[in-house]
């Protein structure tokens, strides 16, 4: 492969957002990079268990040379080789995020030679990731409105310690992205607002906690909340998801119960979430808006409302622009909106 110039980059800003991003694009594009100050200002910087993962993972989708792939290493230089289609099976040995380390190898197998399959074991519902349902609801139906297929399924949930979760992703790869438009919800479908309590291993009553918590804030019926049994987990564990499904898009708030934290607080960090998207009328949720921003990218031009940008969603466009020939444009909109857009340069 022709040698390219090694792009230098910083983690010290953020988490581990700039080091996936650098991962995926680095094996799209062939462009060789180096990260220096890894989660530098985090209390525990450098490589966790679970972004070395995402590093070994996309080596060997790539056949990719690595140097600095140890835990607590917070200096890595990727040079990626020709990605390669096929089956995979990663496992993170902890509770770290499944949804992670899949949406670090997502943009490169959508864009192999042939059609893949990635089984990843660790947490599917993690406090500081995106959960599975995140994922399988509202991602990759946006993505399939964009030219992609990907069938995802849960094998069996995973929490914070023990890990253990396994998902399943088949990927088909895009034979021409397609512009993202999304500027509209579209109408609220019959039934669209409902809530789950994703239970594994614990007392009921802390699930009938949370609801109670979440009723009176949201204002919504107690039917509207359902029960997920995850005793299939090898530990226990407890997830609030509120769903919101609209026509164009649907949006997902979620918060997984940690040690020390109350029930209470956990619904109520979950309901201030789902408030906040419900009082506005922009389609892309926080989240949404981060993980959207590399297809459309890869599509070379599109654009969405949302009504917030998150430091991760910023970094985010730095390291695409820094290995795309792209560049993004905020611009503010009534109501507090905001448009985000992409370009050619």
């Amino acid at each position: 492969m022709k040698s390219t110039p090694l792009l230098q980059l910083s983690g010290e800003a953020g988490g581990g957002q700039i080091l996936r991003s650098a991962l995926a694009l680095s094996m799209i594009t062939g462009r060789r990079f180096r990260i220096t100050k890894i989660r530098g200002k985090r209390p525990k910087p450098g490589l966790m268990r679970q972004h070395l993962t995402c590093v070994k993972a996309a080596a060997e989708v790539c056949d990719a040379a690595v140097d600095g792939a140890e835990l607590g290493s917070q200096e890595l230089v990727f040079a990626p080789g020709k990605v390669a289609a096929g089956d995979y099976a990663f496992a993170i040995g902890s509770g770290g995020s499944t949804s992670l380390v899949l949406q670090t190898l997502l943009p490169a197998l959508l864009q192999a030679d042939g059609p893949s399959t990635v089984r990843i074991e660790g947490g599917t519902h993690n406090p500081l990731a995106p959960p599975f349902e995140f994922l399988a609801e509202c991602f990759l139906p946006v993505l399939k409105t964009m030219g992609a297929t990907v069938e995802l399924t849960l094998e069996r949930p995973g929490f914070m310690l023990a890990g253990g979760g396994v998902l399943h992703a088949a990927i088909t790869p895009v034979k021409k992205w397609k512009t993202l438009k999304l500027r509209e919800r579209g109408a609220l479908l019959e039934g669209g607002l409902q809530g789950r309590i994703v239970h594994a291993h614990l007392e009921r009553a802390i699930g009938e906690r949370e609801i109670a918590t979440l009723v009176p804030m949201l204002e919504w019926d107690r039917s509207q909340f359902e029960w997920v049994d995850a005793n299939s987990s090898l530990g226990p564990g407890n997830a609030v998801l509120l769903r919101a499904a609209y026509e164009q898009v649907t949006e997902i708030c979620s918060a997984v119960a940690q040690q020390g934290r109350s029930a209470e607080k956990v619904a109520g960090a979950v309901a201030k979430g789902m408030k906040a998207y419900l009082a506005n009328e922009a389609p892309v949720g926080v989240h949404l808006a981060d993980q959207l921003l590399l297809p459309m990218a890869l599509a070379g031009k599109g654009e969405f409302h949302t009504f917030a940008i998150s430091e991760h969603a910023r970094t985010n466009m730095a390291v695409i622009e820094a290995f795309l020939e792209v560049s993004f444009e905020v611009t503010e909109l009534e109501r507090g909106e905001k448009r985000v857009k992409v370009r050619g340069r």
